[in-house]
C-alpha cells in the first residue's frame, strides 16, 4: 500500500501496523485472496445492478444513469469516536434549527450582529412566507446530511450542512445489505452496529411533528418529482421500507385547508409529507407558476398548520456556503457553548481581504459556488491548470458574493481495492441526523464517500467518486 503514509490513514499506522480496534480488518485484508475479492467485487455490481441504484450525471449526452462506484473494504469508526460526533452532529443540527426559527421570527442573532442581515434576508432561499409561521416542534432540518472530513487522529472537520433534500441514505443501507451478502465471515468476527433501523427511526421522527389538526395516527407520504429525478430510486426505497406512500404533486390535492390524497378508496387525509421538491417548484400558487411537480394551495395549508412538510420550506438558507461561516456563531449565540466540531477555515470572496487572497492563491484552493452542489462548478486548484485558474478567476470578479474558498485539507484516507490490490483513498463521510418533536436520531455510521482516482480529493458520484460500507464497532475492545 505505498504512499498510504502520505497522509493520516484511518487504518495503517505509519509503522505498517493496524491503529487500535482494527487489527482484525487488517489482518483479513492480509490473508483474503486477491481472486476472491475480485469475485467479491464483480458480485456486488451485479447486485446493484440488479437492484437498480443508479445516479444521474447532469450535463452529459446519452443516457447519464450509471452504477455508482464501489469499493469492499469497509470504512470503521470506533465506538468513542463516533459518540464524539454525534454529540458535535446534535449541538449542530440543533444550531441550525434555531438560527433558521430565529430569521424567520425575531432575528435575535442578527441584531445581536452575529450573522450579517443581508446574508440571511437577502438570500436566495430565504422566503417571506415563512415568515411568522409556527413548524410542529419548532423543526425545520427534519433531515439533515452533515458532510465530514478527518485530518488526524482526532482532528473531523465539517464541510458542508445539507439542510434541504440530503440524499445517499439508501447507498448507506444497501452497502451494509450487500456487504452482509458477501463477507458474512467478516462481519461475524466485528461487532457492528446495525444501520437498518434507518427508516424506522425517519418514520417516528416524521410522525412526531404532526401538524396539532391531526388526531389519529398520523398519514405520512414521500413526495417525489417522479421518475426522471436523479434520486427517484431513493424516493422509492425510502417510501417502501417506510411502509408509506409514494406520491407526485398530482396525486394530492387541497380541500376546504387540509392535503388529501388521491386513493381508490377515495380521498384520504395527509399530515406530514416527506417532500423530495425544491421550493421553487412545490406550489405553482406560491412559486413557479410554470411547475407541475407541486400542488396547488399546499402553501397555504401548511403555513395555517394543516400539514407539515419537511424539511421545512425555506430552510435552503442554513445550507448555504455563506452562513456556514456563521455556524460556529449560531452555537455560541444560542447554547453558550463551544463548537464540538469545526469548520473548515473558509473565505469569502465578497470581503475585500478574502477576495485577494483568493485570486492570489487559486493554485492552492477549493473554490465552490455559494449555491453550489453535488461537486458542480467547483475548483480544485493544486489540480488545475492555469488556464482553467485563469477562467475561474474571472467568474469571481463578476460575482464576487457568490464564491468562497477553502484550503486543500489533507483529507484521511483508508484502503481502497483496486486492481492491482489495495491503494490508499481519500473519504468523507454524511451522517444522517433525523430531528423531530421528541429528539434527535442518528444510526451509527452514515455515507462514506470516496475519490476512486488516485489521488484525487473529490468524491462526488458527479466527479467519479465512490462509495464505502461504513462500520461503527459497538465494542472496541473486543479481542483482536
Amino acid at each position: 500500500m505505498t504512499g498510504l503514509m502520505d497522509f493520516f490513514d484511518e487504518l495503517i499506522q505509519p509503522d505498517g501496523s493496524a491503529r487500535a480496534g482494527k487489527k482484525q480488518l487488517a489482518d483479513w485484508m492480509v490473508t483474503a485472496s486477491r481472486d476472491m475479492l475480485k469475485v467479491r467485487q464483480t458480485e456486488a455490481e451485479a447486485l446493484f445492478r440488479r437492484i437498480g441504484i443508479t445516479f444521474a450525471v447532469y450535463g452529459e449526452g446519452g443516457d447519464p444513469e450509471r452504477l455508482i462506484p464501489f469499493d469492499i473494504i469497509p470504512r470503521i469508526l470506533l465506538a468513542k469516536e463516533w459518540a464524539f460526533l454525534t454529540r458535535g452532529l446534535e449541538q449542530r443540527v440543533r444550531a441550525l434549527n434555531m438560527f433558521l426559527h430565529d430569521v424567520y421570527h425575531d432575528r435575535d442573532i442578527i441584531r445581536a450582529g452575529h450573522v450579517p442581515e443581508h446574508l440571511a434576508l437577502r438570500n436566495k432561499a430565504f422566503l417571506p412566507e415563512m415568515q411568522g409561521v409556527s413548524v410542529p416542534g419548532g423543526v425545520y432540518t427534519h433531515i439533515a446530511g452533515i458532510d465530514l472530513v478527518r485530518t488526524g487522529e482526532q482532528d473531523f472537520y465539517v464541510l458542508e450542512d445539507n439542510t434541504r433534500t440530503p440524499s445517499g441514505v439508501s447507498y448507506m443501507l444497501q452497502n451494509r445489505e450487500v456487504m452482509m451478502r458477501l463477507f458474512p465471515d467478516l462481519f461475524s468476527h466485528h461487532q457492528v452496529a446495525p444501520v437498518e433501523r434507518y427508516p424506522d427511526e425517519l418514520l417516528a421522527s416524521l410522525q412526531s411533528v404532526a401538524p396539532p389538526s391531526c388526531e389519529d395516527d398520523p398519514t405520512v407520504v414521500v413526495l417525489s418529482p417522479g421518475l426522471y429525478n436523479s434520486a427517484y430510486y431513493e424516493h422509492t426505497f425510502l417510501a417502501d421500507k417506510m411502509g408509506v406512500e409514494l406520491v407526485e404533486g398530482q396525486d394530492l390535492f387541497v380541500k376546504d385547508n387540509a392535503v388529501y390524497m388521491r386513493t381508490t378508496h377515495g380521498p384520504q387525509r395527509v399530515d406530514v409529507i416527506y417532500r423530495r421538491i425544491d421550493d421553487d417548484f412545490l406550489d405553482p400558487l406560491a412559486f413557479r407558476s410554470d411547475s407541475t411537480l407541486g400542488v396547488p394551495g399546499i402553501m397555504n395549508v401548511y403555513r395555517s398548520g394543516g400539514v407539515t412538510l419537511a424539511n421545512a420550506v425555506g430552510g435552503g438558507i442554513a445550507d448555504d456556503k455563506a452562513i456556514y461561516m456563521y455556524v460556529p456563531d449560531m452555537i455560541r449565540f444560542y447554547f453558550g457553548e463551544e463548537p464540538i466540531l469545526k469548520n473548515v477555515p473558509t473565505y469569502w470572496c465578497a470581503r475585500d481581504d478574502d477576495y485577494k487572497y483568493v485570486q492570489d492563491h487559486l493554485d492552492e484552493l477549493v473554490v465552490k459556488e455559494v449555491a453550489g452542489s453535488g461537486g458542480y462548478g467547483m475548483l480544485v486548484g493544486p489540480a488545475s491548470t492555469r488556464e482553467e485558474r485563469d477562467a475561474y478567476k474571472e467568474r469571481i470578479k463578476a460575482n464576487p458574493g457568490e464564491f468562497i474558498a477553502q484550503p486543500t485539507l489533507a483529507l484521511s484516507t483508508t484502503p481502497t481495492f483496486v486492481d492491482n490490490g489495495y491503494a490508499p483513498r481519500h473519504v468523507d463521510l454524511r451522517p444522517f441526523v433525523l430531528t423531530g418533536a421528541d429528539k434527535i436520531r442518528l444510526v451509527p455510521g452514515g455515507l462514506t464517500r470516496v475519490a476512486m482516482r488516485a489521488g484525487s480529493l473529490v468524491v462526488n458520484s458527479s466527479q467519479g467518486g465512490g462509495t464505502k460500507d461504513t462500520w461503527v464497532l459497538e465494542d472496541e475492545d473486543a479481542p483482536c
